[in-house]
């Protein structure tokens, strides 16, 4: 039986994934984490036997060890922040000969990951970073669509959540740059943004309606400029439901950046727990689009818009779509390739969303 062990898997994430997992019979989930409590607590609630709740500890040293202890097929790390997290869990992984698929939204992380190619290669086994809405479903849209562009020349992508907050770990790392320069790719030439700035409205379809939106540092910048040749701009916002919230963090980042401040990190904590009194008071629906801009095969302009929309605080669950969905192909014997890589190419639009279906979750496309 494929075993599939998840490194936080009484997380934000890592329930989700491991509920969506656990209905699949062809696979052993572990529920991992550093406090054994919880994570029995985690397995109890999924229905799973004690004995798939394990003590693991994405710092241990003896990781490998563990790993093959267990029978690892394939390691879930949900275990972030992964902004200046090191390669550490996916060696592990490497050393005890099983697949390794994380959920980083680090841009150094994801983007870095090559460099265990040879490594992963060598021993047959998979190891994918950025499992995650960005960069595999943002890559997955683009490449759906990539066929009607004559010429692609702009990649714009945004994210706005919906009243459930997201887990610390994703909050801190998004704060580790609020305010702070980010590479971006524009007109053709790399030049500079800030974290949380450029403040803009954007108009969701209905009934999301009307967002705030900020810069945010993502895998995608780094890496579509290069995977789509001759694109001249890419571009990632996000933003909360609240406005109130959105224009508190912009505020904070413009303190971060005229050096008020040195960094929002050690704010995580106190407004995640405000973002959590405030949810019932929050709209439950969230989106995501991908822009598309450039020339048709008839030469004319041609633009495609596709959205993602989810009601029920749903959205809080696509960012799992790509670590179930590949969990699932490893357990089928599926043909990933060996070696180490960002989650882009791996997966189409129908195969992420596919774990999803049951929720409240619709696409749409202008």
């Amino acid at each position: 039986m494929h075993t599939v062990v998840i490194l936080g898997g009484y997380g934000f994430f890592g329930q989700r994934i491991g509920a969506a997992l656990a209905s699949n019979r062809s696979l052993r989930v572990l529920l991992g984490g550093r406090n054994p409590q919880h994570a029995r607590a985690a397995a109890h609630a999924l229905g799973l036997p004690p004995d798939c709740a394990v003590a693991i500890d994405a710092t241990d040293p003896q990781l490998t060890q563990t790993l093959s202890g267990l029978r690892a097929s394939t390691v879930v790390h949900t275990a972030g922040p992964f902004q200046g997290q090191d390669y550490a869990v996916a060696r592990a992984a490497i050393g005890a000969g099983c697949h390794y698929i994380d959920l980083a939204d680090a841009r150094d992380f994801v983007a870095g990951i090559d460099s265990l190619h040879a490594a992963a290669q060598a021993r047959g086994v998979s190891v994918i970073s950025g499992a995650s809405s960005v960069p595999a479903l943002s890559c997955a849209v683009i490449e759906r669509y990539l066929a009607s562009f004559r010429r692609l020349e702009s990649i714009h992508i945004a994210i706005s959540s919906g009243a459930r907050s997201p887990g610390l770990a994703t909050l801190r790392g998004v704060f580790s740059y609020a305010g702070k320069s980010i590479r971006t790719w524009r007109h053709g030439a790399w030049a500079d943004t800030y974290g949380w700035l450029e403040l803009r409205r954007h108009q969701f379809p209905q009934p999301l309606g009307r967002r705030w939106l900020g810069s945010c540092d993502v895998p995608d910048l780094a890496l579509f400029p290069r995977r789509f040749a001759g694109v001249r701009t890419v571009s990632f916002q996000a933003g909360p439901a609240s406005d109130a919230g959105h224009l508190l963090v912009w505020g904070l980042a413009q303190l971060v950046r005229a050096g008020m401040l040195r960094s929002l990190a050690p704010l995580a904590r106190p407004l995640h727990r405000l973002s959590r009194w405030v949810e019932p008071l929050l709209s439950d629906q969230g989106g995501m689009f991908v822009w598309l801009q450039g020339q048709g095969h008839d030469q004319a302009p041609l633009s495609v818009r596709w959205n993602l929309l989810a009601r029920q605080n749903h959205g809080a669950h696509i960012p799992c779509g790509a670590a179930i969905a590949l969990a699932g192909k490893l357990a089928a014997g599926a043909g990933l390739p060996a070696g180490a890589m960002p989650c882009t190419g791996l997966l189409t639009v129908e195969e992420y969303l596919e774990p999803l279906r049951a929720l409240d979750i619709r696409e749409s496309v202008a």
